[in-house]
């Protein structure tokens, strides 16, 4: 499916999905209580993944329209009947990978061709410290993986620098083991707001990991611990939110977005991303309304360490900012979806951007947008960053467009409703 954009200006009233992030980890550990119901939560090819493979573990789910019911294994997983395809969604083949180490039997987990060629050798590797029987069919460290189960507790160190998700994933697993285990931090830990957001539903489950900041940051996590979530609400998304206030920041417009309390989540750095750039941006955290007017915009540095999913996003606002703008500390973003700072500077390119790509940075010249034929790589924070490109530049097309589901289904009606002229070809 392709999308094609015009020339266009929002303005209104919209709310911001719910998270994607908490969506999941809700629903992760809900399958690992007892008895949970989830408000609000996302429902998309993404979280829909989770959903089938805690399905596979065991959990009862019945879906309503605005909340989940979980009734849960309590700590228990069971040995899945088939193998689990978590489709497009990293996250969930992560986080399922260390779950399924809960079992007492196999567990086989795959993907589409995306999450066949993303890494996982470092959860992988960690598995097998911990007494758990963990590897690639392919000998590649990429899905397909097989697990077999037997997580015990022990004193392990994972590397940082690539994937949050590892880290997550094993802080999930590891309280439901009859030994205590101690995760240490080799080198930076990337994505650090995701670990927090994930420490967050944990407490909030009942269980509890202590954490040693220093040099090397520890997790001790003690052993024979249970969930019990019993009722949780999902807060709104400030990653999705990111392309409707950039949309109003870049084309001049004044758009208000809802649903965006204060929360653990990284993303919520885009509103100070915003307001350094030069757009008028008010945030009532009691309410939780954003509200931003568009008002000429200037370059930044932007440091991607925490927040990898706001590249796509600050790689527009910067094509559309007076000077250049480095977008630094991002390697880790190149193992998303896809490649997203490749993809980014060769559409932006596209569009008559300069557009400098290193091993981990992005260095943009902003200037003036041009329409163009893209690839959206398949990809729904690409595609979504580019539609809103579209806007500025006009005459733009965009393939790959049904992307925008795994975490954003109603984009495209959403930005309709704000004003922008998408069609859908």
């Amino acid at each position: 499916m392709k999308v094609s954009v015009s020339t266009s200006k929002v303005n209104g009233e919209v709310f911001a999905p719910p998270s994607k992030s908490y969506t999941h980890r809700a629903i992760t550990i809900a399958a690992l209580s007892d008895d949970c119901v989830i408000h609000r939560p996302l429902m998309s090819a993404d979280t829909l993944a989770s959903i089938r493979a805690a399905e596979a573990l065991g959990a009862s789910i019945e879906k309503y329209e605005d909340r989940i019911h979980v009734k849960g294994v309590n700590g228990k997983p069971h040995v899945p009947n088939n193998i689990i395809d978590v489709a497009n969604s990293g996250t969930t083949l992560r986080f399922m990978t260390a779950v399924s180490a809960l079992t007492n039997g196999v567990t086989v987990l795959t993907g589409d061709s995306s999450i066949r060629n993303r890494p996982n050798q470092p959860l992988l590797d960690v598995l097998n410290k911990l007494g758990v029987e963990a590897y690639s069919t392919r000998g590649n460290g990429c899905a397909p993986i097989v697990v077999r189960g037997g997580l015990k507790g022990a004193i392990t160190t994972i590397d940082g620098s690539i994937s949050s998700q590892f880290i997550s994933a094993l802080l999930i697993a590891c309280p439901l083991t009859t030994q205590s285990t101690t995760l240490s931090i080799k080198g930076e830990m990337k994505s650090r707001p995701y670990v927090d957001v994930t420490m967050e539903l944990i407490e909030q489950a009942g269980a509890e990991i202590l954490v040693e900041e220093g040099n090397t940051i520890k997790f001790i996590i003690p052993a024979n611990q249970k969930y019990n979530l019993k009722e949780y609400t999902v807060p709104g998304d400030f990653s999705s939110a990111s392309y409707l206030l950039a949309a109003a920041a870049i084309t001049g417009s004044t758009v208000t977005v809802k649903n965006l309390f204060p929360s653990k989540q990284g993303d919520i750095e885009i509103i100070d991303v915003l307001e350094r750039m030069g757009a008028k941006i008010s945030w009532d955290k009691e309410n939780g309304i954003a509200q931003i007017t568009g008002n000429g915009l200037k370059a930044t540095i932007f440091d991607a360490g925490a927040t990898p999913d706001l590249v796509p996003t600050i790689a527009v606002l910067a094509a559309c900012a007076e000077g250049t703008t480095v977008i630094e500390n991002a390697e880790h973003v190149r193992y998303k979806e896809t490649d997203r700072l490749h993809a980014m500077a060769l559409e932006l390119t596209k569009m008559g951007i300069a557009v400098k790509e290193e091993p981990d940075q992005l260095i943009i010249t902003g200037g003036k947008l041009r329409g163009a034929e893209l690839h959206g790589w398949h990809d729904h924070r690409i595609i979504m960053a580019l539609t809103i490109a579209g806007m500025v530049a006009g005459d733009t097309v965009i393939d790959t467009a049904e992307a925008v589901d795994i975490s954003f289904p109603n984009f495209f009606d959403t930005m309709k409703e704000l004003g922008a002229e998408v069609e859908l070809i």
